[in-house]
């Protein structure tokens, strides 16, 4: 096949700061909490929610590229694939993405859900001393 009849997506994958890959692709492969998935032109219109993982593709050139992901939402629209996340690593060494920088997401991610549930349960306590504050004193009997 030549490279003009090479039918590729438009991919963009973004974070809150900036735009970290916007270049056509002729597949993609990705994780949701189903499992691996594959996307190729024309394929439907898609939503999924993403694990925090490794997306790989392949550029019209034919080059394998990879970008740790830090969880995310990846959409297909019409054709384009766009990928939101909050944290994004491009790497050319597969192993090294799989190894290091996933292994510092879910590290951050097993943090924040320490944090979240400290400050959930210090919430609790609050709210808890405020409810017995409120309750009405009980009379002591024959007064």
């Amino acid at each position: 096949m030549t490279q003009s009849m090479i039918r590729t997506m438009p991919l963009r994958i973004i974070t809150p700061l900036s735009v970290v890959v916007d270049q056509p692709a002729t597949d993609l492969r990705a994780v949701d909490a189903s499992g691996s998935f594959g996307i190729l032109p024309e394929h439907a219109d898609f939503l999924t929610r993403l694990a925090v993982s490794v997306v790989s593709w392949t550029t019209a050139e034919g080059d394998a590229r990879y970008c740790a992901v830090r969880g995310g939402a990846l959409t297909v629209r019409a054709g384009h694939i766009a990928i939101a996340t909050r944290e994004a690593v491009i790497g050319d060494d597969l192993a090294t993405l799989d190894r290091e920088v996933l292994a510092r997401f879910r590290a951050e991610m097993d943090e924040e859900r320490v944090e979240h549930v400290e400050t959930t349960r210090l919430h609790l306590s609050a709210m808890r001393q405020m409810l017995a504050r409120l309750q009405p004193k009980s009379r002591g009997a024959g007064v």
